[in-house]
């Protein structure tokens, strides 16, 4: 009796989407072979009837191959990108679509191959109409819903967005269908959610921890994680993507400065004419390993008037009429690309700070140094994700990011930051 006792309450324990028919809806990999059907097979039957490979051109094959191709990148691209905290894939789909069949027909435009366009358009029609729902149903259905153990630090995650939170009162999910358990193992847990924990894990149910939960679903790490993440080397970034990483912001930075040479030009004559002084303003902040270095932007401010050290928030009066247009799209930072040349900066890390600010955070915010175990960028995890950060309170949420960015520092990683960076130039988000 006490076997079945114990074999019925198993039974109550149960992960969501494990049923075949749920893990087949939900596999990405159907879901591109559906869409790549869509953008491909369903076009050529449209245009060119049943039995169309049978008398296709060379025109034909090529736009079926650029087609192809493109929606396959995108495809991949978007799936990987959307394991990131808070993206939505749907809201990527059709950019990414747009982009990989633009660069492959501008490709075989400038090598003057000849292609089936009209096919190509189509295709591309098709393809972001059935990208779109895909992403939308998978959203839809693959939103996470976490049970709490309600001791310790567990409870607090409700307030989180992102994932639906089911709150236990006893050791059982009740026939509750779960993606995941979040407790607080340093908590006085009794024997029976031990056991409940136990049987969570036997049935493949994943147990998190909250600093681990909080990990997943915002992008930050607890600083109280912190500890754990330095003894078991989290925090020690992949050496062979950073010699990557490295080649890939002077390529970029030589590819840009064409665009970026007039834009500085023109920002820097519109400077000297709104105030005087002069156009680049040069700083001292920490860098890699904790060397300092010179770092170089427009200036934005008068040079005859002090403030605190840092940008204040609501209408600073030392910032020039100019300097509100040009921090506001972030052009106040284009300098900065010669500091990627020189290998002081990155594209893409935690902003450097002043050595003023260093010495105030590095006295009041745990861990603040650990930050210099990577190269400081132009644009960062934080600055993406939370904007201007000037008080303590802040600067810990900006850690938060700064350290999960470290830890998981990766060439799609770097790629979310550089187009939500975009479109930070274009909205103006998290100014001063």
């Amino acid at each position: 009796m006490q076997v079945e006792t114990l074999q019925d309450e198993w039974l109550d324990q149960q992960r969501r989407h494990v049923r075949p028919l749920e893990r087949l809806f939900l596999h990405p990999g159907v879901h591109l072979v559906m869409g790549w059907a869509v953008a491909v097979v369903v076009p050529a039957l449209l245009m060119w009837g049943w039995g169309f490979w049978e008398g296709m051109s060379v025109e034909q094959w090529l736009g079926a191959g650029l087609a192809s191709l493109s929606y396959l990148v995108a495809g991949l691209a978007v799936q990987r990108l959307s394991r990131l905290p808070e993206v939505k894939a749907a809201v990527l789909i059709v950019p990414g679509l747009t982009l990989c069949y633009g660069l492959s027909a501008a490709g075989l435009a400038l090598l003057r191959i000849d292609f089936d366009g009209n096919y190509v358009l189509v295709s591309f029609i098709l393809a972001s109409a059935a990208g779109w729902m895909s992403c939308h149903m998978l959203a839809q259905a693959g939103k996470p819903l976490i049970a709490i153990v309600p001791f310790g630090r567990a409870s607090a995650l409700c307030q989180q967005p992102g994932a639906g939170w089911c709150l236990l009162d006893v050791p059982n999910l009740n026939r509750v269908r779960v993606d995941a358990v979040v407790a607080d193992m340093q908590a006085d847990l009794s024997d029976a959610w031990k056991r409940f924990l136990g049987q969570c894990t036997i049935h493949r149910i994943p147990v998190y921890t909250p600093s681990r939960a909080l990990e997943l679903i915002s992008g930050k790490v607890a600083l109280d994680q912190l500890p754990d993440e330095v003894r078991h080397g989290s925090l020690s970034p992949h050496e062979g993507y950073e010699v990557v990483k490295r080649g890939l912001d002077i390529l970029s930075v030589l590819a840009i400065m064409p665009l970026a040479l007039p834009l500085m030009a023109l920002t820097s004559l519109a400077i000297r004419l709104d105030s005087p002084g002069p156009a680049i303003f040069k700083q001292r902040r920490m860098g890699l390993c904790c060397r300092q270095f010179t770092v170089y932007k427009f200036r934005s401010m008068y040079t005859d008037r002090v403030g605190r050290g840092f940008t204040e928030a609501g209408v600073d009066p030392r910032v020039t009429r100019v300097g509100k247009v040009i921090r506001k799209y972030r052009l106040d930072e284009l300098p900065q690309l010669f500091n990627v040349l020189k290998g002081d900066m990155s594209l893409i890390g935690p902003r450097p700070e002043s050595m003023e600010l260093t010495e105030w955070y590095g006295k009041d915010v745990p861990f603040f140094h650990y930050r210099h175990v990577v190269r400081p960028g132009i644009s960062g995890w934080a600055q993406v994700m939370q904007g201007y950060a000037a008080d303590v309170d802040g600067m810990i949420e900006k850690l938060e990011y700064d350290f999960y960015y470290i830890k998981h520092v990766s060439f799609w990683l770097d790629l979310l930051i550089v187009m939500r960076t975009i479109k930070t130039l274009l909205t103006g988000f998290g100014s001063r």
